[in-house]
């Protein structure tokens, strides 16, 4: 399963690219796409394309991105959201199933608690890809979106596998719901 993690971001949105196989992961790509400066119609576009350029190139299985959080200032909040909606609307016109996690499982899921630092992510990145340094934070945390999403997928794969009566499980805030 070829897994694509999306960061998003106004000015730069960072994605990963990542294959399953059993219980291995393997780094495939990553980077980020700069929206630079200007009008927000036109960084959105940017965004927008960027995200369908990656899923038209990489032809993932699936998509997962970040979920916007509260910023203590509402019109960040409210640009971000905005971001994360052009970079949904690139993967769903690929028709990716797109699923979402917040900053805190990502964080779980790839250092073991959620209130890791950036740079403890990036180094979890690293080790868990095998890559040879260390991916721009942009790109970490998409990467990292994507291997919570592989865990979180193998989890419930388990649970489904267990009893066939949960098969209509699915993730939700890091829990399983019918």
């Amino acid at each position: 399963m070829i897994i694509l993690g999306i960061d998003p971001g106004l000015r730069t949105t960072g994605f990963g690219v990542i294959q399953k196989v059993g219980n291995k992961l393997r780094y495939i790509a990553s980077g980020t796409i700069k929206s630079g400066e200007g009008d927000l119609p036109q960084r959105l576009k940017v965004i927008l394309d960027g995200v369908a350029q990656v899923a038209a190139t990489y032809k993932p299985d699936c998509a997962a991105i970040e979920k916007v959080f509260v910023n203590v200032n509402p019109q960040s909040t409210l640009l971000l959201g905005q971001a994360r909606g052009a970079a949904i609307c690139a993967l769903v016109t690929h028709e990716l199933k797109v699923s979402e996690y917040s900053p805190t499982q990502l964080k779980q899921a790839v250092v073991g608690t959620g209130r890791a630092t950036k740079s403890q992510v990036q180094d979890m990145v690293a080790r868990l890809l095998a890559l040879p340094g260390l991916p721009g934070t942009d790109a970490a945390d998409a990467l990292g979106i994507a291997i919570c999403h592989a865990h979180s997928q193998a989890t419930l794969s388990v649970v489904t596998n267990v009893h066939p009566a949960l098969s209509g499980l699915r993730m939700k805030r890091g829990r399983l719901v019918g």
